[in-house]
């Protein structure tokens, strides 16, 4: 792994020195039907600094190095906003590598990927990927990428002790979550935990509702979009602002100050019997105490609807790799981005690195070693009942959503109010993204 580490920290020498030549590579050699090359090859693969440090990613590019003959010189970017002009700098101006890893969803739309990007449609290895994730990649029927790490779920984190303390069962229905709540709290326990002084962790109760809202609503992305639907005046969409307001009197008394840091240590300490959260927090409880057991004591169900037949997770969704349109290289594309999402390379990510959500790719078996509630949430996925969260397939977003979330989760407003106001938020970002409202 050092070696990876090395060649991450030198590029970013070179970001900030030197500009990288189109495509990064010197040429093919002839590809074997194995995918491997009788000469050496090279690419370059542009990639942000917090995804740069995913151990799984980096065990990939070195088992791909071996197995593929290939020397793959990772390039950082910032993260952010920053980051994302970067990109399209590079983009624009013809020197991007010849893979890059950027967004999924309705981001990847802003940047005119059938310019700069490789159509998958057609390559046989995108038949392994998960449909909807192929849906969050995709521009005009055209597939451009593969994904770069697991998915999240989008749920509630339990306590397994307290449940079985107090004779709870995983709900189905909101009613059945709000009463196991009511039994917490009578009992003195903390029955939800809230980590306001980090905002946005206000909206997962809100944003996890996607599941429920696109089953009952499915075209409300559409329709929200094209000004025709929006969360006030949509009862289902409503509803999620609902749940929200109904999460206030079950919060610890500290709420509005706990950080997500400190809701991590309290969670896997067995201080609270809920969390709406994502799954990538199981990772950050593991690296807190590095007890298995410790973590394991949580599992994760979906938030709850109204009808104990409709229960279904809503997923996050990770980045994607992208292959350079105009580089020289593109067979060694091909071939890196299939080998990528092979068996081989996910058991070498997943070596390297618990999971902390499934992959994206359809009949990946999660070895036993991974995080209890990862096969929670992949139960959902071989039942096909999750959905992508709003975001993947949706443009709109309101950039005021985590401070709305707060206020309705903190009884300072109603869900109808709560609603409104983020209406008004995404008419604003309607506007900026020429959209007729």
């Amino acid at each position: 792994m050092k070696k990876k580490v090395v060649s991450v920290l030198l590029s970013v020498l070179m970001i900030t020195g030197l500009t990288a030549g189109c495509g990064g590579g010197t040429g093919e050699g002839e590809s074997t039907d194995g995918g491997t090359s009788e000469e050496p090859r090279e690419l370059s693969l542009l990639v942000d600094t917090t995804n740069a440090a995913n151990e799984g990613f980096l065990a990939i590019v070195d088992l791909a190095e071996e197995e593929l003959n290939m020397t793959i010189n990772v390039e950082t970017r910032p993260a952010g906003t920053e980051g994302d002009n970067v990109v399209k700098t590079r983009l624009a101006s013809g020197d991007m590598a010849d893979l890059c890893v950027y967004n999924s969803g309705a981001l990847l739309n802003a940047i005119n990927p059938s310019e700069y990007f490789i159509d998958l449609s057609d390559q046989e290895f995108m038949d392994r990927v998960d449909d909807l994730y192929k849906e969050a990649v995709s521009v005009d029927e055209a597939v451009y990428g593969i994904p770069f790490a697991t998915s999240r779920g989008e749920a509630v984190l339990y306590n397994k002790e307290m449940y079985e303390k107090y004779g709870l069962e995983i709900p189905k229905t909101w009613d059945e979550f709000l009463a196991n709540c009511d039994v917490l709290q009578e009992a003195g326990e903390t029955a939800v935990l809230g980590t306001f002084a980090d905002a946005w962790t206000a909206q997962i109760v809100f944003l996890g509702d996607a599941y429920n809202l696109l089953t009952a609503v499915p075209d409300f992305p559409e329709k929200f979009d094209a000004g025709e639907m929006k969360w006030a005046s949509t009862p289902e969409g409503l509803r999620s602002f609902e749940k929200l307001g109904d999460t206030t009197p079950y919060y610890n008394e500290d709420y509005l100050s706990m950080t997500y840091d400190e809701g991590c240590d309290v969670m896997v300490s067995g201080g609270a019997g809920h969390w709406f959260a994502m799954s990538n927090a199981l990772s950050a409880m593991y690296t807190l105490y590095e007890d298995m057991d410790m973590v394991n004591n949580l599992g994760m169900f979906a938030i709850p609807g109204d009808d104990a037949d409709v229960n279904g997770i809503t997923m996050w969704y990770p980045v994607a790799i992208y292959g350079n349109k105009n580089s020289e290289n593109q067979d060694a594309i091909l071939d890196f981005m299939e080998f990528y999402i092979s068996e081989e390379a996910l058991d070498a990510y997943c070596g390297a690195t618990l999971p902390d959500g499934p992959f994206c790719v359809k009949d990946y078996e999660i070895p036993v070693e991974a995080y209890a509630a990862v096969s929670d949430i992949q139960a959902y996925i071989d039942a096909g009942n999750y959905e992508p969260a709003l975001e993947y397939i949706s443009q709109v977003k309101g950039a005021d959503c985590p401070a709305i979330c707060q206020e309705l989760a903190s009884g300072q407003t109603t869900a109808e109010e709560a609603a409104a106001k983020y209406d008004d938020d995404c008419a604003k970002a309607a506007t900026q993204l020429g959209l007729d409202w």
